[in-house]
């Protein structure tokens, strides 16, 4: 299992691992020994889309660290199809960029491309999403959160929300079949209740991480399970679509039915202050500093972890009240 870092020691790797034996290596041509000026430098970054709050917020964080940096980002749209990505990494490695960024649709499938950026030379680093390959010199690193984590803090909740209850019906929101944080959401999620045969997962259904299909999807499992007890969305937007739904149906969101959501949006946290949502794991998609500092650490021929995971917390109506007057995103 690849090392987990918390912020504070990714920090201290970036700044200063130059051939530190324990760090990921980048592919060849990856690191030059003489570094390139900053603004000399080209990155390619493919986003998933805009789907969602999170992913906005991502963007314009990424966007803005590299201007802030004086590097030149070129960035592209997948609109969440992979097809649109593997377009788009082909057409930087065309370009020449000197490093290229992504994160992936969905976790499979990406072997043949990124062996091409890998004979160009081109260091990939992951942001937010993994890939599923064996190959793992395919990427320099991989930057972003534990999603299993974030599904067990979420049965965590869950489990001392309904210690006395009799039985939990559960619905659950999944994210973009396929996507690292739909599968590792819901499987740390089921790490923790599934020891407890009293919770009993009656549905789980794609959303698509959008809030339209939480939506959809809320509107046709409340007709087929008029019981529910608890909604388990693996995004806030998701969440936000299946509050919808439910007052709809002239239930109170919150209180009829409990909602957990993953990601600390704004929108989702004051669902939340509001008592609409009554617990969020956060993920912050404010990953772009950190992208930036891996990129200047590759050029000056250093080294980074192969795994650097983002700190994060949880946040309950009264801490979300709290937060949100500072929220960033």
């Amino acid at each position: 299992m690849k090392k987990l870092i918390s912020i504070a020691a990714a920090s201290l790797l970036l700044i200063g691992l130059a051939g530190c034996a324990a760090g990921g290596e980048a592919p060849a041509g990856g690191g030059s020994e003489e570094p390139k000026a900053l603004d000399e430098l080209v990155v390619g970054f493919a986003q998933v889309g805009a789907e969602s709050g999170w992913r906005t917020a991502n963007t314009k964080d990424v966007q803005s660290a590299f201007e802030e940096a004086g590097i030149e980002l070129k960035f592209s749209d997948a609109q969440q199809k992979q097809e649109n990505q593997i377009k788009a990494i082909r057409s930087y490695i065309q370009q020449g960029v000197d490093y290229i960024a992504f994160s992936p649709v969905v976790e499979t499938g990406w072997d043949a491309v990124l062996n091409e950026a890998k004979a160009a030379g081109i260091p990939v680093i992951l942001t937010d999403r993994a890939v599923d390959s064996e190959d793992e010199s395919l990427y320099v690193s991989f930057l972003g959160s534990d999603f299993v984590e974030e599904g067990e803090k979420a049965g965590d909740w869950a489990v001392a929300e309904f210690a006395d209850a009799d039985s939990v019906k559960i619905v659950q929101l999944e994210g973009t079949t396929g996507a690292a944080p739909a599968i590792d959401r819901a499987e740390g999620f089921a790490n923790v209740i599934g020891d407890d045969d009293k919770f009993e997962i009656v549905a789980s259904q794609t959303g698509d991480f959008t809030r339209a299909g939480g939506l959809q999807v809320m509107e046709a499992l409340l007709k087929s399970n008029p019981d529910i007890d608890l909604v388990y969305s693996h995004n806030d937007d998701m969440g936000l679509g299946a509050i919808e739904a439910i007052e709809a149906a002239g239930l109170v969101p919150g209180e009829d039915i409990k909602i957990i959501t993953v990601d600390a949006v704004k929108d989702g946290m004051q669902a939340l202050a509001d008592g609409k949502i009554n617990f969020i794991v956060e993920c912050s998609p404010l990953l772009g500093q950190q992208l930036v500092d891996i990129v200047k650490t590759l050029n000056d021929g250093g080294t980074v972890e192969p795994r650097i995971v983002t700190e994060e917390t949880t946040f309950t109506q009264e801490q979300a009240i709290e937060a949100l007057p500072d929220r960033q995103y």
